[in-house]
C-alpha cells in the first residue's frame, strides 16, 4: 500500500514539472518569411492551436522545418501561450555551373547534380553533388581530383552555385602482379586482362589508368580464361592494392586459386522428343570425351542443341547442362537435359524513353510483335538491332509476367544520344596524295531514322562534293531507298600510270532489301555527265552514261572486335547495263569474295580474296579508257597504281587498261610485340592478278604495234597495319615475282586516313 502511494506521488511530481515547462498554444506567429506564406510554414511545422508545447516539442518543430530544406535559420519558442516561429529562408538557386572539367563532359557530370535551378539552396545537397562527381572521377582514375563549390550571392536572396573542378593527373597503374598462379606465367595473365602497367608509349589508351570497375572486370576475364583452359574451380581470392602517398600510382595484386585442371568426361543428351533423332543431337555436341574442359564449348553446345530441336518445330524448350565432377579422375561429366516449356506470348510492347525518335522507327528494328511467342533470343536480337542503329546510348529490354496468364509484357527502355556528326579529316595515300575532307551526317533525321549526308574533300589528285539521302524503311517496310548527287574531279594525268583527267557529275537513285539473314540485294540507276581528257588524245571529250544495275551481297562474319579479326565470308556479285542512248554502251559484270578465319586465341587471321570484272561491249567494242579496268597499287602490291598490263609504245608511262581482270590475295595477319590494345598487326601476303587486253583498236598506234598482253603478275611482301585512334594506317613492302619489262614497280605503299 505504501509502495503504491509512493508511485502515485512520483507521477504527480513529474506531471507538475512537465506542466510547468509546457504551455497550450493559443496562437502561432510566423516571422521572417518572404517567399513562403505563413500558413505554409505552419503546415510544414505540423503544429496546431490547442497543442501543449514544451522545450522538447519546440525542438521537434524546428528540426522538422530544417528538414524541409526551405530555411537556413530557424528559432522556435513559446512566449506565454503564443508559439513564435522565426525563420530565415534559404536563398533561391539561380544558375548551377561546372568549370574546369576536361576529362569528363559537363553533360555527364550534370547527371550527378541534385541541386536544381529555382530550388532552395541546401548545403547538404551541394555536399552530395560533390561526393557523386568525385566518384565519377575516381572511376576514371582521377583520384587527385578536387571539387570546390562556390556560392555567389545575388540580389533578392538568390545565389549562383559554381562547382570549380581541379582534375589533377590520372592515377596510373605502376604494377600488376599475381599471387598463387602456378600453371600460367604472370606475363601470360597480364595479356588476358584489360588493365595495363603504365608506360610512356601508352599515350593513346586509358587502360593504364586505375579504374576500380575495370579491375573487377579483369577478375572476371581471368576466370573466363582459366575456365576456357580446364580450371573449373578457379577463383580470384582477392584484388588487393595500394596507392602511393601522392595517389599518382596504384599497384594491384590478384591473388588466385587455380585449382585442378579438368577434362570432359561422359557427354550425354536427355532427349524428350521421339521425332528428334539422337544422332543429330550428338553431332551438335561441340566437345568430346577427353577434351580439356572449356566453358565456351558448353555454351556453344547449348545453343547448337536448341537450334537442332527448333528445326523440328519445338521453339519452346530449355537446355540445362548438369555437370558431375569426378575429383579423383579430374573429369567433368555433362548431361544436357532438354526440357519442354509452356508456351508464353508477348502481350504488349511498350517503348519508353524516346523523345526524338519515332516509335515506328524503333518498332521496325524489333523482330517481334505483340502476340508473338516470347523468346529471350529474339528479344536480345531486338536489343542488338537497336544498339546497331547508333541512335541510342543504352537499350534495356525488361519483360514482366502478366499475372494468372501465359503472357509477358515487354518494356523497351531506350536512352537516346546525339546522332548528328560534324567531321573532318586529313590523310595521304598513293592514289590520291594528301587529302583534307569535311562533312555533316545526320543518321536519324527528324527522328525518322533517315540518313542525310553532305560531304566534301580536296586531295592532291581528286576533289569531290557529295550529297546523299537514305530512307531505311520505305512505306514502313524493310525496304531502303535513297539518292546520291556527287561531283568529282580526277587529276590523274600526272599520277602513276592512269594518264587521264575526268570531271564527273553523277545523279543516282537506289533501292535495297534483305533476301535472307545473310543476303541483300540493291538496284541502282544512275546518270553520269562526264568530261574526259586522255593524254593520248587531244582536248576534252564529253561523255554521258546512263546505267541500270543490281548487286547481291553476302555477309556472314563472326568478329572479335577487340582483336579486329574475323571468321566467315563476305561476297558481292553484280551486273549493270550502260546505254539507254548515252555515249557508251556495254554490260559490266563484277564480283568479289573474301574468306577469313581467326585462330590462336583470335589473335591470328588468315585472309584470302578473289576479285573479277568483265566489260562486254555492245556494238562497237571500243570502251573509253577511263571506264576500263586497271591493276596495281592496293589491288596488286609491289606494282605502281595502274602499273601492270598493256602499254602504248609511245606512252609507256600510262596503262591502256583492260576489258576484264582477275586479281586476288592471300594474307596472314599476326600479332607483333606491341600490346594488343594498340591494334597493331603484322602481315605477310602474296598477290596475283591478270589484266585482260584492251579493245582491239588499241593494238596499234601510228601503225606500230603496242605492248599488248594478258599475262599473270604476282608479288609477295610484308607489312604493318595500325588501327590508330585517328584512323587506320597501312605500311606494306612488296616485291614483284612475275612481271613484264614495261610494268611499273612501287615497292613501298602507305595509306593513312583520319577523322575527328
Amino acid at each position: 500500500m505504501m509502495k503504491r502511494c509512493f508511485d502515485i506521488a512520483v507521477i504527480v511530481a513529474f506531471g507538475a514539472i512537465w506542466a510547468a515547462g509546457a504551455e497550450t498554444v493559443s496562437r502561432i506567429d510566423v516571422r521572417g518569411n518572404e517567399r513562403m506564406d505563413a500558413e505554409s510554414v505552419r503546415i510544414l511545422a505540423d503544429v496546431r492551436i490547442g497543442e501543449n508545447v514544451g522545450e522538447s516539442r519546440a525542438n521537434q518543430i524546428a528540426k522538422k522545418l530544417q528538414e524541409s530544406g526551405y530555411f537556413s535559420k530557424i528559432n522556435v519558442r513559446m512566449s506565454g501561450n503564443v508559439l513564435k516561429i522565426d525563420v530565415t529562408e534559404s536563398p533561391t538557386v539561380g544558375q548551377v555551373t561546372i568549370e574546369g572539367n576536361d576529362e569528363i563532359s559537363t553533360d555527364d557530370l550534370k547527371k550527378e547534380i541534385r541541386l536544381k535551378e529555382r530550388a532552395s539552396f541546401d548545403e547538404s545537397v551541394v555536399g552530395g553533388d560533390v561526393s557523386r562527381m568525385l566518384t565519377v572521377y575516381q572511376r576514371k582514375g582521377f583520384f587527385g581530383t578536387k571539387i570546390e563549390p562556390k556560392k555567389i550571392l545575388l540580389d533578392d536572396n538568390r545565389v549562383n552555385v559554381v562547382y570549380e573542378i581541379s582534375e589533377g593527373h590520372p592515377t596510373y597503374i605502376r604494377s600488376i602482379k599475381f599471387s598463387g598462379n602456378r600453371r600460367f606465367r604472370s606475363r601470360t595473365l597480364r595479356g588476358e586482362i584489360l588493365s595495363r602497367e603504365h608506360a610512356w608509349w601508352r599515350i593513346m589508351t586509358q587502360f593504364d589508368v586505375f579504374d576500380e570497375d575495370r579491375i573487377q572486370y579483369d577478375a572476371q576475364m581471368l576466370r573466363q580464361f582459366y575456365m576456357r583452359n580446364g580450371y573449373a574451380d578457379f577463383q580470384v581470392k582477392n584484388t588487393a592494392g595500394e596507392f602511393t602517398p601522392d595517389r599518382e600510382y596504384y599497384s594491384v595484386v590478384f591473388t588466385v586459386d587455380e585449382g585442378e585442371k579438368y577434362k570432359f568426361g561422359e557427354i550425354t543428351v536427355k532427349n524428350p522428343f521421339p521425332d528428334v533423332p539422337d544422332s543429330q543431337l550428338q553431332r551438335a555436341l561441340k566437345m568430346s570425351r577427353g577434351d580439356t574442359y572449356n566453358v565456351d564449348m558448353v555454351d556453344a553446345t547449348m545453343s547448337a542443341l536448341r537450334s537442332v530441336v527448333a528445326e523440328h518445330g519445338y521453339a519452346f524448350i530449355n537446355v540445362e547442362p548438369v555437370p558431375v565432377r569426378n575429383s579423383d579422375a579430374h573429369t567433368i561429366d555433362f548431361q544436357f537435359v532438354i526440357q519442354k516449356t509452356n508456351r508464353i506470348y508477348l502481350n504488349t510492347i511498350n517503348i519508353l524513353g524516346n523523345v526524338r525518335t519515332f516509335d515506328s522507327v524503333i518498332e521496325q528494328s524489333l523482330p517481334m510483335r505483340a502476340g508473338d511467342p516470347f523468346s529471350l533470343q529474339t528479344i536480345e536480337e531486338g536489343r542488338q538491332n537497336l544498339m546497331h542503329t547508333r541512335y541510342f546510348k543504352d537499350v534495356q529490354m525488361v519483360p514482366t509476367r502478366v499475372a494468372d496468364a501465359n503472357m509477358m509484357n515487354l518494356d523497351v527502355k531506350v536512352e537516346e544520344q546525339p546522332t548528328g556528326e560534324l567531321s573532318g579529316g586529313f590523310g595521304w595515300s598513293n592514289i590520291n596524295g594528301f587529302m583534307v575532307d569535311a562533312g555533316i551526317t545526320e543518321s536519324n533525321f527528324m527522328g525518322r531514322g533517315q540518313v542525310v549526308q553532305l560531304r566534301g574533300s580536296i586531295a592532291q589528285y581528286q576533289k569531290q562534293a557529295l550529297f546523299s539521302f537514305t530512307e531505311p524503311y520505305l512505306f514502313g517496310r524493310a525496304l531502303s531507298a535513297g539518292f546520291d548527287v556527287s561531283y568529282t574531279m580526277y587529276d590523274y594525268s600526272s599520277l602513276g600510270s592512269f594518264g587521264y583527267d575526268r570531271d564527273s557529275l553523277t545523279v543516282a537513285g537506289r533501292m535495297g532489301w534483305r533476301l535472307t539473314d545473310h543476303w541483300t540485294q540493291t538496284v541502282r540507276m544512275s546518270a553520269a555527265f562526264d568530261q574526259n581528257y586522255d593524254i593520248q588524245l587531244s582536248g576534252w571529250h564529253d561523255a554521258t552514261l546512263y546505267t541500270l544495275g543490281t548487286n547481291f551481297k553476302y555477309y556472314n562474319l563472326d568478329t572479335n572486335f577487340e582483336q579486329n579479326t574475323h571468321t566467315g565470308i563476305v561476297g558481292n556479285v553484280g551486273v549493270a547495263y550502260t546505254g539507254f542512248g548515252g555515249t557508251e554502251e556495254f554490260m559490266r559484270y563484277n564480283g568479289d569474295i573474301t574468306a577469313m578465319v581467326k585462330f590462336l586465341s583470335d589473335r591470328w587471321q588468315l585472309r584470302t580474296s578473289l576479285d573479277f570484272g568483265y566489260i562486254q561491249p555492245i556494238g562497237d567494242d571500243y570502251i573509253t579508257r577511263v571506264y576500263r579496268y586497271f591493276l596495281g597499287g592496293e589491288s596488286l602490291r609491289g606494282f605502281d597504281i595502274a602499273g601492270v598490263g598493256s602499254r602504248n609504245w609511245a606512252y609507256r608511262t600510262y596503262s591502256l587498261g583492260g576489258l576484264w581482270k582477275i586479281n586476288g590475295s592471300t594474307q596472314m595477319n599476326f600479332p607483333v610485340f606491341i600490346p594488343d590494345e594498340y591494334q597493331v598487326k603484322g602481315f605477310v601476303f602474296a598477290d596475283y592478278g591478270i589484266l585482260g587486253k584492251p579493245p582491239a583498236a588499241e593494238n596499234y598506234f601510228y601503225d606500230k604495234e603496242n605492248y599488248i598482253d594478258n599475262d599473270i603478275r604476282t608479288s609477295i611482301g610484308v607489312g604493318i597495319y595500325w588501327n590508330t585512334p585517328m584512323g587506320p594506317m597501312n605500311f606494306s613492302w612488296g616485291w614483284p615475282m612475275k612481271m613484264a619489262k614495261y610494268d611499273r614497280e612501287r615497292r613501298f605503299l602507305l595509306s593513312f586516313e583520319t577523322q575527328f
